[in-house]
């Protein structure tokens, strides 16, 4: 059985000072630093003028306090199911704008936001926590309709590949390898294990074809490296 949303609260409570560097971003996350600038970056160059963020899945805020370092003055409103992490992204966010900085606790699928309310949706290693197909166009459906047009959602995540043998090579192989680096093999299998406990990633090609089905105009692959790759939907 995969992990319940209140099991991946309660882990996300205990890691906020893991999640609360920009040098580092999360470890575990191949090209995390590269990935926070190369997003950010881009938002700040599309968006000159940028008024309203959504970071869903925030955690301690890594990405809107990177984007905040690019553009001033913005409004961010920050979703996140760990209360902790809440607490730290907005301290760190805060500190970082003149603009607002809205809070809402809880399952980004399920609490209130504006309809067309924001610019810029920022979705990062959290959209691997959608369960089925039907919950992932739902998702998808929902961050459209809550874009502002010309508005954009930036995600960056963990993906699978699509044939079973490049899987293997691409994430136990390959990854694993990296894992075991930053530490040893008892470190990979522990976060082997808690992957396959909590998370459902689908394929790059997937996730791309969604966002066209559910009405994004432009779709773009910015990076992507074994098994992590950050993408854009326009609308």
């Amino acid at each position: 059985m995969k992990s319940t949303l209140q099991e991946i609260e309660s882990r996300f409570d205990k890691e906020v000072e893991r999640f609360s560097s920009l040098e580092t971003g999360q470890q575990t996350t191949l090209d995390a630093p590269f990935n926070m600038e190369l997003i950010t970056a881009a938002i700040a160059k599309r968006y000159p003028t940028l008024t309203s963020v959504l970071d869903i899945g925030c955690g301690a805020g890594n990405y809107a306090v990177k984007l905040l370092e690019k553009v001033q003055c913005v409004d961010v409103t920050l979703v996140d199911l760990s209360q902790p992490m809440l607490d730290k992204a907005r301290m760190r966010v805060q500190a970082a704008t003149s603009g607002t900085v809205t809070t809402k606790k809880g399952d980004f699928r399920t609490v209130t936001l504006v309809k067309e309310g924001y610019d810029v949706i920022i979705a990062t290693a959290v959209l691997h926590h959608l369960r089925e197909d039907h919950d992932w166009e739902a998702s998808f459906r929902k961050l459209h309709a809550l874009l502002k047009d010309g508005g954009s959602l930036w995600i960056f995540d963990l993906v699978q590949q699509q044939d079973e043998q490049l899987q293997k090579l691409i994430y136990t192989d390959y990854y694993g390898d990296y894992l075991t680096g930053l530490k040893d093999e008892a470190y990979r299998d522990h976060v082997f294990a808690y992957i396959e406990k909590e998370d459902t990633p689908k394929d790059l090609m997937y996730q791309l074809d969604l966002l066209r089905r559910v009405g994004f105009k432009q779709v773009d692959i910015l990076h992507k490296n074994l098994c992590f790759a950050s993408f854009v939907g326009i609308k």
